[in-house]
């Protein structure tokens, strides 16, 4: 029998070797602390944003959703029930609740003009008009509806547009249905990368 690191701890922890080592069951204290760890919190699945594997996780947020309430991110662990990952998650993505609950974090829409030093926050709404414009704006300066030879091609080869790898299939459809809307020709996925 082959024996690894993994599946002889594994197996210590679900035999009775841990309750001779230590000289009683600490199996049910492991599940208390966690239980207590994550009790009367709200599981959201999402997926890991650091790299183009996509691996499941479920944030654990303690709040009751009321108006009142800001939500808070307790905990973070990656999902047993992704196909992907199994429950693991790599360095960067068992740091994922220091990279929500962070000081630091943007979550605002900031703007910086063109020769300035310095970022001031905006609207939403006055980023999307901006987004808007701009978009509109680049299209009509390289928008090509024939080629050299008069056939119609109806492109846009200024522009590229780049998903992410935790984009659902519904906003990488939203992406497609926008690309070629837009006559976008260069489109690329991270997940791809």
């Amino acid at each position: 029998m082959d024996l690894y690191r993994r599946s002889f701890i594994k197996s210590a922890l679900t035999s009775g070797a841990v309750t001779t080592a230590f000289g009683f069951d600490v199996r049910p204290a492991l599940a208390q602390a966690r239980e207590l760890k994550i009790s009367r919190t709200t599981e959201t699945r999402s997926i890991c944003p650091y790299c183009a594997v996509a691996c499941g996780v479920i944030i654990h947020t303690l709040g009751d959703k009321a108006r009142n309430v800001t939500p808070t991110v307790v905990h973070v662990e990656g999902d047993p029930d992704s196909p992907i990952n199994r429950g693991a998650l790599c360095s960067k993505g068992i740091t994922l609740r220091q990279f929500i609950v962070n000081d630091t974090r943007v979550t605002r829409p900031l703007y910086r003009a063109a020769g300035s030093n310095e970022w001031k926050a905006i609207s939403w709404n006055e980023a999307i008009e901006r987004m808007a414009r701009l978009i509109k704006t680049t299209r009509d300066a390289g928008f090509q509806q024939q080629d050299s030879q008069g056939r119609v091609v109806n492109r846009l080869t200024n522009t590229a547009i780049i998903g992410g790898c935790t984009d659902t299939n519904e906003i990488n459809y939203l992406l497609g249905k926008f690309r070629f809307a837009l006559g976008v020709v260069a489109y690329e996925n991270q997940a791809r990368l």
